[in-house]
């Protein structure tokens, strides 16, 4: 005890000569270990008494703020976060935590303008980068977003998730040849993830590259929630080579795994010749729950395969233009060969005409 009443108050002393108050320490603690054991009402309270108490405590502020976020309180939360950064300018957590909760309130604009701030002094805080670029993909402002990623990788050069946004800023921008290269690389680092391999394959298919994309879509069907879509890919191509029989297994796998597509492939073009050989299975008719992709993976999907598919009938449009160039030139030739026909016997009947005239006269 005599220990005890000597030692404390030097370290008293000693922590507050460094700019700490003990008692402070005190309120965080106790607040930290109520949390903890779920006492958030008594937390609250006694954290309300420390800034009351302390109205320059930064941990006080930041804590409060923790406390609100967690009750749901989020703008209560975004004011005791900004205090707690003009208290601290270098808690780049807070700073984060505001640009956050402005997002999920849809205050887009603000939160892209505190992110801004928040890189401009600390350019390698990762969430900061990840989270602005996905909010500028959001807004269609894919340029600035794959300036940020780019940024973003100079400090975290091998990152899967930082490649893969940055290829779906770049698929966004139809830069299919960067955006290639960026699924490549995220495929690389995790060979496990097959989403990048599935947008690869999508790519090879608006680059008529079959074989690569054959093998990219036979890659996803170990991936559970890509099997059905691969199989449709892969069915489509099938369809492309001409091998029927392939594509009947193919599309029958894909609507056995998800019912949806039973609404999707009869009605594909593509699939007409081998419409009759579509079967409604069991698992086929009933429409099951499955894990969906996320947001930004199913968006970068479907714009390649609508831009798939605006490709493919740009380029039908243009045989079916080649085509009927081709019939109206035959058609003109022929036209021209039909009036040369009739100008040719115009001159004749007139040459003979003339020359019965000039015999009749010297008759």
């Amino acid at each position: 005890m005599y220990l005890f009443a000597i030692f404390l108050p030097i370290i008293i002393i000693i922590l507050e000569s460094k700019g700490y108050l003990f008692s402070e320490i005190v309120y965080v603690i106790v607040s930290k270990i109520l949390i903890m054991t779920g006492d958030d009402v008594s937390a609250k309270k006694l954290v309300l008494k420390l800034v009351d108490k302390y109205p320059e405590s930064h941990k006080g502020h930041e804590l409060l703020a923790k406390i609100y976020e967690k009750d749901g309180e989020e703008k209560k939360a975004i004011d005791e976060y900004v205090i707690a950064v003009d208290r601290n300018s270098k808690d780049y957590k807070s700073y984060y935590k505001i640009a956050e909760l402005l997002n999920n309130l849809g205050q887009k604009d603000e939160s892209v303008e505190m992110l801004k701030s928040l890189l401009s002094i600390k350019p390698e805080c990762y969430e900061a980068s990840m989270l602005m670029g996905s909010l500028l993909c959001e807004q269609g402002r894919f340029k600035e977003a794959v300036s940020v990623y780019t940024d973003a990788l100079k400090y975290t050069p091998a990152d899967y998730d930082l490649y893969y946004d940055l290829g779906i800023a770049y698929t966004r921008l139809n830069d299919f040849s960067s955006a290639k290269e960026c699924y490549e690389k995220a495929a690389e680092i995790n060979h496990r993830n097959h989403i990048a391999k599935y947008n690869l394959g999508q790519i090879a298919l608006l680059e008529k590259d079959l074989e690569d994309a054959e093998k990219y879509f036979e890659e996803c069907l170990l991936d559970e929630e890509l099997e059905a879509k691969a199989y449709y890919q892969l069915a489509k191509i099938a369809m492309i080579k001409g091998e029927k029989d392939k594509a009947i297994i193919f599309v029958n796998k894909a609507i056995e795994i998800d019912g949806n597509y039973l609404k999707i492939i009869p009605n594909e073009e593509i699939f007409y010749p081998i419409k009759q050989y579509i079967k409604i299975s069991e698992k086929g008719k009933e429409v099951e729950e499955r894990k969906e992709l996320g947001k930004k993976e199913k968006e970068v999907q479907d714009y390649l395969e609508e831009t798939y598919i605006l490709i493919k009938d740009i380029n039908e449009n243009e045989v079916k233009n080649r085509i009927n160039e081709k019939v109206d030139n035959i058609f003109k030739k022929e036209e021209l060969k039909r009036i040369q026909r009739e100008a040719e016997k115009d001159i004749n009947f007139e040459f003979e005409e003339s020359f019965k005239t000039q015999k009749e006269k010297d008759y």
